[in-house]
């Protein structure tokens, strides 16, 4: 069955020029140019992807976010934000708003796929992991089926891309996972031109972590390499 993906772009070529890609990759999608339409046709039918464009006539793309976080059947709805804006500041507040993901115009069409195809991709679990549903260190549980994570009792709200991080730096606890594999395993590709999308993801889990990258407590960097999870094992 084709995954359904909303559209939410209020300039008329981007929009179709977004539809026709999706749609040749074989995606069913729905366009709208205003976040208000688009959210009182998520309560009725629930999309598989919603895109948007963060700079709206009159609620933004973040706005449009925060509440979707906020809605019982959307707050796990996989969600990618589009942006001409290209500074550090406007990708955190996307991600900190709940996105799974952000784009920066001007973006080409297998990016554009890429990044679409990353969102519904899972990664295969191996062996130990299919044993039980739960991955578990001295601070954390993490379900692999629900994707909750909890952190000492209390569970912790995380983007998409923000707990694939977190699952595959604790499953890898025993080693350096490099940015290149973490890049591949959480996007299904390398970011040309996008360099600080990692670390940027890093930074907003090591918020809702409660770590601090001067002193971690839970994810060390390791210059120029990459991560390592370094919370104890239960």
């Amino acid at each position: 069955m084709e995954k359904l993906i909303y559209v939410i772009e209020d300039d008329e070529s981007i929009r179709e020029l977004i539809s026709m890609a999706l749609t040749s990759f074989s995606y069913q999608v729905v366009s709208f140019d205003n976040a208000e339409e688009a959210l009182k046709v998520i309560d009725g039918q629930m999309p598989d992807l919603a895109l948007f464009d963060i700079m709206l006539p009159g609620m933004s793309g973040l706005e449009a976010t925060k509440r979707l976080r906020q809605h019982p059947k959307a707050k796990d709805l996989p969600i990618i934000l589009l942006t001409a804006k290209d500074t550090e500041i406007d990708k955190v507040a996307g991600l900190d708003s709940g996105a799974d993901d952000y784009i920066t115009k001007p973006f080409g069409v297998m990016e554009l796929g890429a990044r679409v195809r990353s969102i519904f991709r899972r990664l295969p679990t191996n062996e130990k992991e299919s044993a039980g549903t739960e991955i578990v260190t001295a601070d954390f549980t993490i379900n692999t089926e629900t994707r909750e994570v909890i952190k000492n009792g209390e569970q912790i709200s995380l983007t998409f891309k923000e707990y694939e991080l977190l699952r595959i730096l604790i499953k890898e606890r025993n080693r350096i996972v490099p940015r290149n594999e973490l890049l591949n395993e959480v996007w299904g590709f390398d970011f040309l031109g996008e360099s600080r999308t990692l670390d940027i993801h890093i930074r907003t889990l090591r918020q809702k972590l409660g770590d601090n990258a001067d002193a971690p407590k839970y994810i060390k960097t390791v210059r120029n390499v990459g991560y390592r999870f370094i919370g104890e094992s239960s």
